[in-house]
C-alpha cells in the first residue's frame, strides 16, 4: 500500500511539473488516502503485536 502511495505521489509531481493540474490533484488525493490507510493499519498491527495477539500465543497455550 505504501508502494502505491509513493507511485501516486511521483505521478502527481510529474503531472504538476508538466502542467496537468487536474491529474496532479487527483493523484495527490489518492496518495494521501493510501498513505493514511497505511498509517492506520501499521498502528493497528503494532498494537496487536504489542498485545501478543497472534499464532505464537495461541500455539503456546
Amino acid at each position: 500500500m505504501l508502494k502505491y502511495a509513493i507511485v501516486f505521489a511521483v505521478i502527481s509531481l510529474i503531472a504538476g511539473a508538466l502542467g496537468f493540474g487536474g491529474v496532479a490533484a487527483g493523484a495527490a488525493g489518492i496518495a494521501k488516502v493510501l498513505f493514511g490507510l497505511f498509517l492506520i493499519l501499521a498502528v493497528v498491527f503494532l498494537v496487536l503485536a504489542a498485545l501478543g495477539v497472534g499464532a505464537v500465543k495461541k500455539s503456546l497455550e
